[in-house]
């Protein structure tokens, strides 16, 4: 006999993270079907959390309905990931400036370490784990800056790149000139410096629209 599968909330978000993750990693290519019934059966929960899962991907913008064909992975171009990284440019700078204001001397050990984790990483050449690092100093700098209605935003908008930012984090080189800018960022918020740490920040995701364009070609 097999395990009772998964259900309710519980089976939602264990969906959602495992199509979350295999649409990262390019195990479940833009344009291909997701089938409820083998979904459910390969991730070990319901039907219905399935298409729980399904629903909030498709308002996040990664999975797309399409009539009588049912759901399928979203390909967003690279055209819409630089539109949505400009969007990004603005709230992150609002975030970055907001933090060089208000953070605590505790919150700003705690970036500076996040930082020399980030070298760390860059030189062990472990570019998932920069990556994940990554992550995790962009939400703190959002924490930090108590701006709720810039961090939902930058929420929606950044689940929408996550199969291009896993690209970027695997491109060589990528990940040293991206430590050098979020090393910037981490310096002016520690210098209780606003207006630097927003040109930092915008600095930053400037090279990312530049990266997203260079790999188009």
């Amino acid at each position: 006999m097999g395990t009772t599968p998964q259900t309710g909330e519980t089976g939602k978000q264990l969906a959602l993270t495992a199509l979350r993750k295999a649409i990262g990693a390019g195990d479940m290519v833009p344009g291909q079907r997701l089938v409820e019934a083998e979904l459910a059966e390969l991730f070990g929960v319901t039907r219905a959390s399935v298409r729980a899962a399904l629903l909030e991907l498709t308002a996040a913008g990664l999975v797309e309905r399409v009539p009588n064909r049912g759901a399928r992975v979203r390909l967003v171009t690279v055209p819409e990931a630089v539109a949505i990284t400009e969007c990004r440019m603005v709230l992150e700078g609002l975030c970055a400036a907001k933090a060089a204001e208000l953070g605590t001397d505790e919150q700003i050990a705690e970036l500076i370490s996040l930082g020399e984790a980030m070298r760390r990483a860059v030189a062990d050449g472990e570019p998932m784990k920069y990556s994940a690092l990554n992550r995790d100093l962009h939400a703190r700098v959002r924490e930090i800056a108590a701006q709720p209605v810039a961090s939902e935003l930058l929420d929606r908008l950044q689940g929408q790149l996550v199969r291009h930012r896993f690209r970027l984090a695997l491109r060589a080189g990528r990940p040293a000139k991206s430590l050098s800018e979020h090393l910037a960022i981490i310096a002016a918020i520690a210098d209780r410096d606003p207006a630097g740490a927003e040109a930092a920040a915008r600095a930053h995701l400037r090279s990312v629209i530049d990266a997203l364009e260079e790999s188009d070609g």
